[in-house]
């Protein structure tokens, strides 16, 4: 399998009474539930690229730990990234945002974010994440 290119993307979580939520935002095209995600910029490291592409689609900023839960292929025939993927515990949530307009996003239990959305490698890092909680 030929990678074409890598992206990266954050889980944004917080905990609300002890219950781990996450945060999605909707795909620009397709309206699906997704992770804040993107290339990975030349100047930045892949942490760093998913964190200011959290700020761009979903106006949230986190945690500077960088701890990577994992990777999935997303895409298709001759289109396939990869997308390293880390956790960020979201610290502000503001109201204005560059895209603000082209998105949404909502807070998610980590069970119902699992049941909404439709990308399977997003999928498999949520229950990952789960059973990673779980075992703690």
């Amino acid at each position: 399998m030929l990678i074409e290119s890598i992206q990266s993307a954050v889980v944004p979580y917080r905990l609300n009474e002890n219950e781990m939520e996450v945060l999605l935002v909707t795909s620009i095209k397709k309206k699906k539930w997704i992770l804040p995600k993107g290339y990975v910029e030349y100047s930045l490291t892949p942490f760093e690229s998913a964190k200011k592409e959290a700020f761009e689609e979903a106006g949230i900023t986190g945690s500077n730990e960088t701890e990577e839960i994992g990777e999935f292929i997303n895409g298709k025939n001759n289109n396939k990234k990869l997308v390293r993927v880390y956790l960020m515990k979201v610290i502000e949530q503001m109201d204005d945002y560059p895209e603000k307009n082209l998105r949404k996003r909502k807070w998610f239990s980590l069970d119902e974010a699992i049941k909404t959305v439709d990308n399977e490698g997003i999928k498999s890092i949520l229950i990952k994440l789960k059973d990673r909680i779980l075992k703690n």
